[in-house]
């Protein structure tokens, strides 16, 4: 039976079966020290040259080791190697190999940051072996084992909605997917399941969560990815302060009992207007950290009140959030009459931790006259209206309640809880700066007999 690293300094004077991976081989003549690695930690093992196995130990490969565990000599303690890893040895009696390793590309027992950026796309799988990347996930994993309690615990439903559905408008491009069966037509990957929670509150759901996987076809930053994860919420039968008070309490108890190194600055967090802030700060992402240069120092603040509507480039109007929001009670008049536009305030909220938006919400237009005002707004005439939202101003005629949500970037919360300087480190498989996948090699030209079949034509240019 397999016996995990971690668990062997309980089993001293015992023989136990260790699998995992060389994470170093130093040779000593006579005698041979190998670091084994696996999944929960790091150990020292004895090798002598008559062991069966004992030259198939190299350098990453995965490997089966039979051996005793024995206490380390008082004077040859490692104090430094967590769970009294290093209070102990393991004395190698059998060893079998696993996988065979060719000689790796890339180091993977640095933190990996003197490797250049596609050059570890290219080999991630490995690239994922380094410890540090193994902590990310791990604490990624943590954080949203953590939301999903939090949420679970007061009533919320974690349902899935679809990934192939129609373009919205929210902000970004839309990557779109060809219908082989409705030729000529194509469904876009959601940017965010913004209609669908909606939705699920008019079906009565009332307290709704997902972890979501959106898609936005845009200029990649260090912050940002073309496909990336949301923490999504709706709630119905609330106001602004229900959805900000739930958040907020979600992230004080997700930081407290998971970052207890972090400190948290001010409770309850500061709110700004958006008008101050970007008076004040330039930015509608206002750092507030009293000491930048500590890193466990952690600020969140609320933005509120936030303009409706912006000018476009070609001098319309279109909206700062997304359309679905509604307009503060005190200026839904103006919404449906559409006048003083450019004072409008929208009932939008957004949380920023140390300079980054982390998440965004609103409470909605429930009401569809609602929605339409603001879509009149922008531009939109009646068939434009029904083609792109008919569905959601019908869905909305039937006893709709009011509702509100938010959606939190999960990848750019745990950047920042682990100080990591871009979202793709904190992410399995991201792509590059420029949308590439370098070890799959996507994006990639298809067969003519595919796009015949899609009845598509690429133009060259």
């Amino acid at each position: 039976m397999r016996t995990y690293v971690n668990e062997a300094p309980k089993k001293v004077g015992e023989t136990v079966t260790l699998m995992g991976w060389v994470d170093s081989r130093r040779d000593h003549g006579k005698v041979t020290f190998i670091d084994l690695r696996d999944v929960s930690g790091t150990v020292q093992a004895v090798v002598t040259p008559e062991i069966p196995g004992a030259d198939d130990l190299r350098a990453e490969c995965a490997v089966e080791v039979e051996g005793l565990v024995k206490a380390r000599p008082e004077k040859l303690v490692n104090d430094k190697m967590p769970d009294g890893l290093g209070t102990i040895e393991i004395e190698v009696r059998g060893a079998k190999l696993l996988g065979a390793a060719e000689v790796l590309p890339i180091a993977v027992t640095t933190d990996g940051t003197e490797i250049g950026e596609e050059v570890r796309m290219k080999y991630r799988y490995l690239d994922l072996r380094r410890p540090r990347l193994q902590r990310n996930l791990r604490v990624r994993h943590r954080v949203i084992a953590a939301i999903r309690r939090y949420l679970d615990e007061r009533g919320f439903v974690e349902v899935e909605t679809p990934n192939l559905t129609n373009p919205t408008p929210e902000g970004a491009r839309d990557y779109l997917v060809p219908s082989r069966l409705q030729p000529g037509s194509f469904y876009a990957l959601p940017q965010s399941p913004q209609q669908f929670k909606q939705l699920l509150m008019v079906a009565g759901v009332e307290k709704y969560f997902q972890i979501a996987r959106c898609f936005r076809d845009e200029d990649t930053r260090g912050d940002r990815q073309a496909e990336f994860t949301q923490l999504d919420l709706e709630m119905s039968f609330v106001e602004q302060e229900d959805v900000i008070a739930l958040n907020e309490a979600l992230l004080i108890d997700l930081v407290e009992k998971n970052f207890p190194e972090k400190k948290i600055q001010e409770i309850p967090f500061p709110r700004i207007t958006y008008a101050d802030a970007v008076a004040q700060y330039g930015s509608d992402r206002p750092d507030l950290r009293k000491d930048t240069s500590d890193p466990n120092l952690l600020a969140f603040c609320w933005v509120i009140d936030f303009p409706f509507f912006e000018k476009n480039r070609e001098g319309g109007w279109t909206f700062t959030h997304n359309p679905f929001s509604a307009a503060q009670p005190q200026h839904e008049q103006n919404l449906m009459n559409g006048s003083d536009v450019a004072d409008i305030l929208a009932a939008q909220y957004d949380i920023v931790l140390n300079g980054y938006e982390i998440g965004g919400g609103s409470i909605r237009n429930h009401k569809p006259e609602a929605l339409r005002a603001a879509l009149k707004i922008m531009g939109y005439d009646e068939e434009r209206t029904e083609r792109g939202f008919g569905h959601m101003l019908e869905a909305l005629s039937y006893g709709a309640p009011p509702h509100g949500g938010i959606a939190w970037g999960l990848d750019r919360l745990v950047m920042l809880l682990l100080g990591e300087p871009n979202i793709r480190e904190v992410m399995a498989f991201p792509k590059t700066g420029d949308g590439r996948d370098l070890m799959a090699g996507a994006p990639v030209p298809v067969s003519k007999e595919q796009l015949d079949e899609l009845r598509i034509k690429i133009i060259e240019k």
